[in-house]
């Protein structure tokens, strides 16, 4: 099968990560068009999967964008649909991989008459999208996709609430190679001197710095852990975002932590850093749809405390493998972090159990033989 797929971002987020594992396989079967360029294109291209950058000017719509903005930006969109229809002709399956490749996509099937699959990794809701472009979503998923593939039962259910159509989506977790996630002990030591973590209790959070993704909450929850606690966060703002990091830093200032919290952006080398780490913290304050650094975290058979909402719930079993803490509740959150750190072997046995749970569960082979089976089933 010769598969045609589609993404906004030039920048590699959950969703882009999540391509490359599915688009692998395929090879040269395979061709990844960009909606922008960026840092995503040369990991794909490490990756030894085709991509070609489609568009050169950012798309202007954004998830809060209303009607007349909407309709704005998809003039600008059409020299590109004209450009996708034409390389959809030369494919078996288009497959938008996110809400931007949707609208392209979907046209693009129509004219092209190749199948349309809609990856979905967002919870459609007005808490994170404008009523217009949910409805935009839903009604274009509902009438081109032959099939929608969900990141989790989270997001499928808001897909359903929000009018999408129960018999064309399907639930797919994201998938892992497992063997990512082992590092070495001496890169360990040398992350931890280099970062002077050594004698500490090591928090780390990873993730863009964005209000909703709570590292406001971390914080606060720091200054009621005792002083050898220490955090690392690891991500940088996108999207405008960069008052909220701002903010961030005042507010490490005001609570007196400036020894106490490291500001790393973005890093290449995640699972390592979790590997140096002592716990992992997950502060969402809106339920998340899926939550990829959470079984990141459990493969690098760490601790993890997620915020129980959305994708987290149906990844984390509170005392298990990990534990869940009510969004938005940093002495709740600091609560759970000195019985981590007090309750050693237990929490041990909890990153053990996680770790099993996780290599079973997301195993990027078995997930892609998931998605190889609907496509054949559905196209």
């Amino acid at each position: 099968m010769k598969i045609l797929f589609l993404d906004q971002s030039g920048k590699p987020g959950g969703a882009e990560l999540c391509l490359i594992d599915i688009a692998k396989p395929y090879g040269k079967n395979a061709l990844v068009g960009l909606f922008a360029d960026g840092s995503f294109k040369q990991l794909l291209q490490q990756n030894n999967i085709p991509v070609e950058v489609l568009r050169n000017e950012a798309i202007a719509v954004h998830k809060e964008s209303g009607l007349i903005q909407g309709l704005n930006s998809f003039r600008q969109l059409i020299p590109l649909i004209i450009k996708v229809i034409k390389k959809a002709r030369q494919y078996d399956l288009i497959y938008a991989n996110t809400q931007k490749a949707l609208v392209v996509g979907a046209i693009a099937s129509f004219f092209s008459r190749r199948p349309l699959v809609y990856h979905l990794h967002d919870i459609l809701s007005t808490e994170h999208f404008s009523q217009t472009n949910l409805q935009v979503a839903v009604n274009l998923a509902n009438r081109f996709a032959s099939l929608v593939i969900a990141n989790s039962q989270a997001s499928k259910t808001a897909f359903i609430k929000a009018g999408g159509h129960q018999d064309i989506i399907e639930v797919v977790y994201n998938g892992f190679e497992v063997k990512n996630y082992h590092t070495d002990a001496s890169e360990i030591n040398n992350l931890q001197q280099n970062l002077k973590l050594q004698g500490k209790f090591v928090i780390g959070h990873f993730s863009r710095l964005a209000p909703w993704k709570g590292q406001h909450i971390l914080i606060d929850a720091l200054a009621q852990c005792p002083p050898q606690v220490i955090a690392i966060l690891v991500g940088d703002a996108l999207f405008g975002e960069q008052n909220y990091a701002q903010k961030l830093h005042q507010q490490v200032a005001k609570l007196g932590l400036e020894n106490r919290v490291q500001f790393l952006g973005f890093r290449s080398d995640i699972p390592q850093l979790m590997a140096a780490c002592d716990l992992v913290a997950h502060t969402s304050t809106s339920p998340e749809p899926f939550g990829r650094v959470i079984v990141e975290a459990m493969l690098c058979e760490k601790p993890v405390i997620a915020a129980k909402a959305g994708g987290a719930m149906e990844l984390v079993e509170h005392g298990l493998n990990g534990f869940l803490v009510t969004p938005g509740e940093p002495q709740e959150l600091a609560q759970v972090i000195i019985t981590c750190l007090q309750e050693t072997e237990i929490t041990a046995t909890i990153a053990k159990n996680a770790r099993i749970n996780a290599s079973e569960r997301f195993d990027v082979a078995s997930i892609n033989q998931q998605i190889a089976q609907l496509l054949s089933e559905r196209i």
